[in-house]
């Protein structure tokens, strides 16, 4: 499992960008592969931007998504990183549901990323 969010995951703000039909699905696709129930998973809002750190390109993902089988509740934050320049590789950076107060965590990286949402 990935670990709580790294104080440099948010150092740089990204300039937002529209979630594409093709990112939200290398979004939910990538998401769902940390998921012990994928197929029960329905996304809330996300928000997306896109910054250049290290000399890398990167796209941040930032939303959240409800995995168990209720209906109740937004769901976990989540935080995961996209390398256009790399065959548009995924990297999950975080969920919510990880630690006490992950979602904080994951919550603050996504707002100091510029990309707040919603916990």
């Amino acid at each position: 499992m990935a670990a709580t969010p790294k104080p440099d995951a948010g150092s740089q703000r990204v300039d937002p960008v529209p979630i594409s039909l093709a990112l939200e699905e290398i979004i939910t696709a990538g998401v769902r592969q940390h998921l012990n129930d994928p197929v029960s998973a329905k996304f809330g809002t996300m928000l997306a931007g896109e910054r250049t750190l290290n000399g890398r390109r990167e796209i941040v993902a930032c939303g959240h998504v409800d995995a168990s089988r209720s209906s109740g509740g937004s769901g976990e934050p989540f935080i995961a990183k996209i390398y256009p320049d790399a065959g548009n590789s995924f990297e999950f950076v975080a969920m919510g549901d990880e630690a006490p107060n992950a979602g904080l965590a994951v919550a603050a990286a996504c707002r100091a990323a510029g990309l707040a949402i919603e916990t």
